[in-house]
């Protein structure tokens, strides 16, 4: 090992924001490199969600995160999130070899005077905060001052958004069930996610077979009073389980793991930050790492576009379609084990490291 420490170039992961389940799959994939040493840099907010490695993670904020990295020789810092603390993060890029994971690519675009006048459109004190406090208007300048723009889909890459790969199929044993297990992963909001058309088709679903529908996520307000009432009224082949608080990460993992099929309703369009964002073109919907971590087949809305085999756009007969897809077959691990993804992970993160 002792070799190894002296050749091992040194990356600083900071996540002071929102994304700590991109940081937890970070730090699994960085695990066991023989390559790359990371210190990780989290709000208390996030560590308190993750499993902790020990002295390699640093409890951080935005007054703190300058004077930890100072005097540390770091081959790369990577953030990420950049949806607050502009003016911090923007000095980080100035003095940095600095990567920034981007999670909407139209707001890393945004210009001052669209940001100027969304400010007024939601969230007036919220946002005031960033503006005066946390240096909103630096928003495209630290995007702009960043060596490197990262995203985690494929699909969404180009010149200026490079694909750093992340997601890796975990090995597990499959659950056996006579029961068809459908789970919709995520929030239960009508915000990001057509649960309308799910709660439709549910209510009216007349089955000879014994199927379960799981909404993996915290309910609230009306759609958990929709859940509440659906449950009581479904054909007595269906079974219904819902959450109204926040799903524990054994609970989601243990649901996952038994899952037959993903259904991944996605609302074609979203905003973030009242700018308009695409699923599939401008914004990655964290489903796409849900079917590739537990590999699993997802079915999502027609409209959506995707090369892999394993997202599948939905039919108009879905029953029938979960139906067959309970002996969906693909090689996740030919395409996803954690060695090939880790290695190709490396080859892009010395990439950033040499250009």
């Amino acid at each position: 090992m002792a070799k190894y420490l002296k050749i091992m170039k040194k990356i600083a992961y900071i996540e002071i924001d929102t994304h700590a389940e991109i940081a937890q799959d970070f730090m699994h994939l960085m695990h066991d490199s023989k390559q790359f040493s990371v210190d990780y840099y989290f709000s208390e907010k996030i560590k308190n969600q993750l499993n902790d490695y020990g002295n390699l993670v640093h409890v951080s904020d935005s007054s703190m995160i300058l004077d930890q990295l100072s005097g540390k020789k770091y081959d790369l810092v990577i953030i990420g999130t950049v949806h607050r603390y502009f003016n911090t993060f923007f000095n980080i890029c100035k003095k940095y070899n600095t990567s920034i994971i981007v999670h909407n690519l139209n707001f890393s675009e945004i210009s001052k005077l669209d940001l100027i006048k969304n400010v007024f459109k939601n969230d007036l004190v919220y946002r005031l905060k960033l503006w005066w406090k946390e240096g909103l208007f630096y928003t495209n300048k630290t995007y702009g001052r960043a060596k490197n723009l990262l995203v985690l889909d494929q699909e969404l890459s180009s010149v200026r958004f490079k694909f750093l790969p992340l997601f890796y199929t975990k090995s597990f044993d499959n659950f056996k069930s006579e029961v068809l297990t459908i789970v919709i992963p995520g929030g239960v909001s009508q915000k990001r996610r057509d649960y309308e058309h799910v709660f439709k088709i549910i209510q009216n679903l007349k089955v000879q077979e014994n199927m379960s529908f799981i909404f993996l996520g915290k309910a609230k307000g009306n759609e958990l009073k929709e859940l509440e009432n659906l449950s009581k009224i479904v054909d007595k082949n269906i079974t219904i389980n819902y959450f109204s608080e926040r799903v524990s990460a054994k609970i989601f993992d243990e649901w996952m793991k038994k899952a037959d099929v993903l259904w991944c309703p996605i609302q074609q369009e979203t905003e973030f930050f009242s700018n308009k964002e695409i699923y599939g073109k401008t914004k990655m919907t964290g489903n796409l790492g849900d079917a590739i971590k537990y590999g699993k087949p997802a079915v999502f809305p027609e409209n959506y576009s995707s090369k892999l085999e394993f997202i599948i756009p939905e039919e108009e007969n879905i029953i029938k379609q979960f139906l067959k897809l309970k002996n969906f077959q693909y090689d996740f691990q030919k395409d996803f084990s954690k060695e090939k993804i880790q290695k190709d992970s490396e080859l892009l993160l010395n990439q950033l490291i040499s250009t």
